[in-house]
């Protein structure tokens, strides 16, 4: 396929795949190291297709991926500079950060049982066009069963989800083995 082939198809999917997670569809995706499942993180139903279809206890909470600092800047904005300016020295890239959320901007779904919102800006091209798309985050949790291994290939994603999914991204995972560190900018713990 030309590359004006290939980006005709791009934008075509990238199109159908936003208008679909904004009227509440479950997407997967190609993402830094792993497939993930995709969602409107304020709608409620969609959110709730993805915990089901992943068997996930809903305490755990779930994390956002963005775009651009500018997407996830209502949680920055209320931080003390010192933070913001430690949160935005690691994005974009495959560092999930616990953020303080004061004003309880993120719904409680999404938190599950903690006080503050996993999140990062991805440096993953399809992930960055994809939350464009959309026109803000999205839910980005691996696409696998709760206690199963995450999808690293489009027909792994296609045997665990089948017709339960409202699309699958095409595209290729980024270059990382591991799924994003996740990183308290509090105190610096690592948890993952």
């Amino acid at each position: 396929m030309s590359a004006e082939g290939s980006l005709s198809t791009d934008w075509w999917h990238l199109r159908r795949a936003g208008a679909s997670l904004r009227q509440g569809g479950v997407w997967a995706y190609p993402t830094e190291a792993v497939w993930g499942l995709g969602c409107d993180p304020w709608n409620p139903s969609a959110v709730d297709r993805i915990l089901t279809l992943k068997e996930r206890p809903r305490h755990k909470g779930l994390i956002l991926a963005a775009a651009t600092i500018e997407q996830v800047a209502f949680l920055l904005e209320p931080l003390p500079v010192s933070l913001r300016d430690s949160a935005v020295a690691y994005w974009p890239g495959p560092t999930t950060l616990l953020l303080p959320d004061p004003d309880d901007r993120v719904p409680r779904w999404i938190k599950g049982e903690h006080d503050r919102v996993a999140i990062r800006v991805s440096a993953h091209p399809g992930v960055q066009r994809l939350c464009t798309a959309f026109g803000g985050p999205l839910v980005s949790t691996s696409c696998n069963r709760a206690g199963r291994s995450p999808a690293r290939w489009s027909w792994q994603v296609r045997r665990s989800f089948g017709d339960a999914l409202d699309g699958i991204l095409p595209g290729s995972l980024g270059g990382a083995s591991k799924p994003s560190r996740i990183l308290d900018p509090l105190d610096g713990r690592r948890l993952r």
